[in-house]
């Protein structure tokens, strides 16, 4: 979305940091990846973007191309100055922020009335031949944005008046401090320890998702144990994996000595084989014996717990046509996220997000934007193989496929997740 402002009395474009993200990013005229983020560095009432941070594929190291080295950029696609991309691999400084990591999707809170907001979308402003970050957007326009409906996003964007748009402007996002006597968020957010006691245990395990290990740590360490255990069991689980291997034992102890049997079951099911010993032998016997009968429980088949309500397009079908029939495609559907790609004997051939799907050209075939190396589930993997898989991949869905690679079905992550607590009797 292109735009005007005003940085130094000079006037250029405006993107939207979700517009650019996928970007097809090219060195040589050989294509290398695409944008995963930019990083940037802070200046007070804007930040700086110093660098474009691409993806490349089959595990391949990321690239850090700085922004002088960008000849142009579009939602489309990025060109790079003659170079070997080679010697754009490095990690992050200290002081170097990655924008889609560190804000998008981020809650943070309203310090007037502690409401929880979301950022959906950051605003960028090209000027003077430089890349700034000059606002972050929790509009519905910005999610709009995020989820692919670009076009309709800025058609209601420009007829907003300025309220609306519910732009904060940059000098208001700050880091997190790891102290909890004033503890700031990224959108001017003021919490004092004795407040974190107030914040409902989901919004407050959205909030603790977003922070760094160390972070973490302080803030369950300080709440009051029945509080800290509430919000634990809201964590992600692959968060909650980092958080108990960081926390003392004898407080995952306390957590978990909070938790129905079930639900401390399902945190401890993701732990290697000694830490959970370690922490089984601090619980009293009557409940360890009876995590122990549900841990057990974790090895039943996945295969009975698969849907068979996702959606499966032909290999031929243009972006297009999936959007047009895109609400008839979905109605009654479990499973609406990923876009499975078959031929007519229902074998899997490829896997395409929704997000990339909304993202791309119309005339694209789905074989042509679709992922063919999909992560999936046989037949005979259990819960626990499927929760694995799960928090090792960040899939939102896994689909099952036998020996041909015929899709058997599909299982979510959330049944997953939550179906342990189900089998209790």
């Amino acid at each position: 979305m292109n735009g005007t402002t005003t940085i130094k009395n000079s006037v250029e474009e405006i993107f939207f940091l979700t517009d650019l993200l996928g970007a097809r990013a090219y060195f040589n005229d050989r294509k290398v990846g695409k944008l995963k983020d930019m990083i940037a560095l802070d200046q007070g009432k804007v930040a700086e973007v110093t660098h474009f941070q691409i993806a490349r594929p089959f595990g391949e190291a990321p690239l850090l191309v700085p922004f002088p080295k960008v000849r142009s950029f579009s939602p489309r696609e990025i060109i790079v100055n003659n170079g070997d991309p080679g010697s754009y691999v490095r990690e992050l400084g200290p002081e170097e922020v990655p924008l889609r990591d560190y804000l998008i999707d981020k809650k943070v809170l309203d310090t007037e009335d502690h409401e929880v907001e979301v950022v959906y979308d950051i605003r960028l402003v090209r000027t003077n031949g430089n890349l700034y970050v000059s606002d972050v957007d929790i509009s519905r326009y910005g999610l709009l944005r995020q989820v692919g409906f670009r076009s309709l996003a800025d058609y209601f964007y420009k007829r907003a008046d300025e309220a609306k748009k519910k732009l904060i402007p940059w000098s208001y996002v700050q880091p997190l401090s790891p102290q909890l006597g004033a503890l700031q968020g990224n959108v001017k957010l003021n919490i004092v320890k004795e407040e974190l006691s107030e914040i409902h245990p989901a919004d407050l395990a959205d909030i603790v998702e977003k922070l760094d290990s160390g972070q973490r740590v302080t803030i369950l360490e300080g709440l009051d144990t029945e509080h800290a255990s509430d919000t634990l069991e809201e964590i992600d689980p692959a968060v909650q994996r980092d958080i108990v291997l960081s926390l003392r034992k004898e407080r995952v102890a306390q957590l978990i000595g909070e938790m129905t049997s079930g639900q401390a079951a399902d945190i401890l099911a993701v732990l290697p084989a000694d830490e959970k010993r370690a922490i089984l032998g601090l619980l009293e016997p009557a409940k360890v014996a009876k995590i122990e009968e549900i841990l057990e429980k974790h090895e039943i088949n996945i295969l009975d717990f698969t849907t068979t309500k996702f959606i499966k397009c032909p290999p031929d079908m243009t972006v297009q046509r999936v959007r047009r029939k895109f609400r008839e495609m979905a109605r009654s559907m479990d499973v609406v996220m990923y876009f499975y790609v078959v031929n007519e004997m229902d074998k899997l051939l490829g896997v395409i997000d929704i997000k990339e799907l909304f993202m791309a050209e119309d005339d694209v075939s789905l074989s042509n934007l679709m992922v063919e190396n999909v992560i999936s589930l046989n037949p005979q993997s259990t819960m626990k193989q499927a929760a694995d898989a799960f928090i090792r991949y960040g899939f939102r869905a896994l689909p099952v496929t036998d020996g041909n690679n015929i899709i058997l079905g599909v299982v979510p992550y959330r049944d997953v997740m939550n179906l342990k607590h189900r089998m209790l009797d």
